[in-house]
């Protein structure tokens, strides 16, 4: 994977979110990421995101960290939006995620689900100094976009919040 450092602004999400956690995403009959990322997509949920930035563009953010990525955590799936819209319709939830010190990684090309976990495998492993930084736990985050077309071949950017000093 690639590795840059970066400074990112704040973004604005609108989405759909659940409450889980790494164990319970270990076991197929308790897990409700895929379960929420089917009902994203299945029933195209994105068309009813209004001020919608880069349509097409998907983030999967993982906020509201218990602990680390072993602890309790929100996973929210959604669209960057231009500016949060009272009309939002009522399943849907609104994400800042804040300015600051991140960490992206690029994946090389790979087959869905493979290239995700893959990845997020390496990040868990990772020292601080390989990560650039120690992770802050507030909101980090996956892009998907036009190279996440071909599910075979899917490359995405995986950006982890750091701590500022």
């Amino acid at each position: 994977m690639q590795k840059t450092l970066v400074e990112m602004p704040e973004i604005l999400l609108a989405g759909i979110c659940v409450r889980t956690s790494y164990k319970q995403e270990l076991n197929k009959m308790e897990e409700k990421i895929f379960p929420c990322v089917q009902r994203y997509f299945h029933n195209a949920l994105f068309e009813k995101i209004p001020k919608r930035k880069k349509p097409g563009v998907t983030f999967c953010a993982y906020t509201e960290y218990e602990s680390d990525y072993t602890g309790a955590y929100t996973y929210f799936i959604g669209e960057e939006v231009h500016a949060f819209d009272s009309a939002l319709p009522e399943e849907f939830k609104e994400l800042s995620i804040p300015a600051g010190s991140y960490a992206k990684f690029t994946t090389p090309p790979g087959p869905m689900p493979d290239v995700v976990v893959n990845a997020w495998q390496a990040i868990w492993e990772m020292s601080e100094e390989e990560m650039g930084g120690k992770r802050r736990y507030q909101t980090d985050y996956e892009i998907y976009d036009e190279r996440a077309s071909d599910h075979q071949k899917i490359i995405l950017d995986l950006v982890i919040g750091l701590e500022t000093s």
